[in-house]
């Protein structure tokens, strides 16, 4: 058998090539933050990064947003989400733990295709067990399905959790802040302080970009989200959105209460230029009755819908400095032009979510499609 000798010299040119190869693929695999916004970090191409290696045995408590104090996994493995399922994968999924959910959405989601990409960011959660029907708990399968820690928005449910023996986390959102709050929170619990903290940076660079690109309009676009079927504003959050895209909500009142219920006369006499719609189906149902005819929003066909990804844009989503942007994109598009929000939209989910957009899932996400 032969030996085969190398050199002292062979053996570092050797080395030197692989390094140089490697460094040039990792570059190659890096996703660069849209021109419009510097990179919140350069030290990798994703946000995940987790802030300790926990002792798998061990258990910690943490105060959830209702004071509560929970005891939890050092290690968490498995992830359960009730009622707002969409809100709170989407916080799961923006710490790159998508992968750890281990319940499929109710029916009331799965009936259409608007969440569809929920099984794209969390495909092992298809066909898995489905915690809740008809606004029931179904305990039994909770319990077999036995996961490290639950997140919900309803104290309620929290409390019927403990009860059986399952750590809950009860997550809040009623003002615009407390996003921050339970992203931290959120961080927190799956051991990812440093994703946490990255996207409050990332959501507060937003909003002052959002404010830049705003700054100079002097004649601002009425503008009515919602939907025209049920003649309903249904979360507050939307007027504060609708400003921050440059728009005027013509809903916005000053009101507490989450959803508005206006009138149809109320509707004609407010006359948006633009209509933000929370269904596809809803802008055929429009253009086919005559009394919304004389509607600006109409007669321009200024009709746009929302789009759907982790959860609807137009509601609470930590998907929020998106919807800023998408809506702007609709009301002032040579502010944000389309190939500016593709950015925006292909850089926060490969980012966060650890998921690369092909041009066509953007494309339908800008066009509500």
């Amino acid at each position: 058998m032969k030996s085969v000798k190398l050199t002292a010299a062979s053996l570092l040119t050797t080395v030197l090539l692989l390094g140089s190869i490697t460094g040039c693929s990792q570059k190659a695999a890096q996703i660069e933050p849209p021109s419009s916004v510097a990179a919140v970090t350069t030290e990798a191409p994703s946000s995940q990064t987790v802030s300790a290696e926990p002792d798998p045995g061990a258990e910690r408590t943490i105060t959830d947003m209702a004071g509560r104090t929970v005891t939890i996994p050092a290690q968490i493995e498995k992830i359960g989400t009730f009622g707002s399922v969409g809100v709170l994968n989407a916080f799961v999924e923006l710490m790159g733990d998508g992968s750890k959910i281990c319940n499929d959405m109710p029916e009331n989601f799965t009936k259409n295709d608007n969440w569809k990409l929920q099984y794209e960011f969390a495909p092992q959660i298809k066909g898995g067990p489905i915690f809740e029907a008809n606004k029931e708990i179904a305990m039994e399968t909770v319990l077999a399905a036995k996961p490290d820690v639950c997140f919900t928005m309803t104290k309620e449910t929290a409390e019927l959790l403990e009860k059986n023996g399952i750590s809950a986390v009860y997550l809040a959102w009623s003002e615009i802040d407390d996003v921050k709050k339970a992203v931290t929170l959120m961080g927190e619990v799956l051991n990812k302080q440093e994703t946490a903290a990255d996207y409050i940076k990332y959501f507060d660079e937003k909003l002052a970009r959002a404010e830049e690109l705003t700054k100079d309009i002097t004649d601002k676009k009425s503008v009515l989200y919602g939907s025209v079927t049920t003649l309903t504003q249904p979360h507050k959050i939307a007027e504060w959105w609708i400003a921050q895209a440059g728009g005027v909500s013509v809903t916005d009142d000053g009101r507490k209460e989450d959803t508005l219920t206006y009138t149809l006369e109320d509707l004609l006499k407010w006359n948006p230029q633009v209509m933000i719609l929370t269904a596809k189906s809803q802008i055929a149902e429009i253009e086919a009755d005559s009394r919304f005819a004389n509607i600006t929003a109409v007669k321009d066909k200024a009709l746009y819908v929302t789009p759907t990804v982790a959860h609807v844009w137009g509601n609470r989503t930590v998907e929020q400095p998106l919807t800023i942007f998408w809506a702007m994109n609709k009301l002032y598009p040579e502010i944000m032009s389309r190939d500016e929000l593709a950015k925006e939209i292909k850089y926060f989910y490969s980012h966060f979510f650890l998921y690369e957009m092909s041009d066509e899932q953007v494309s339908e996400i800008i066009d509500g499609k």
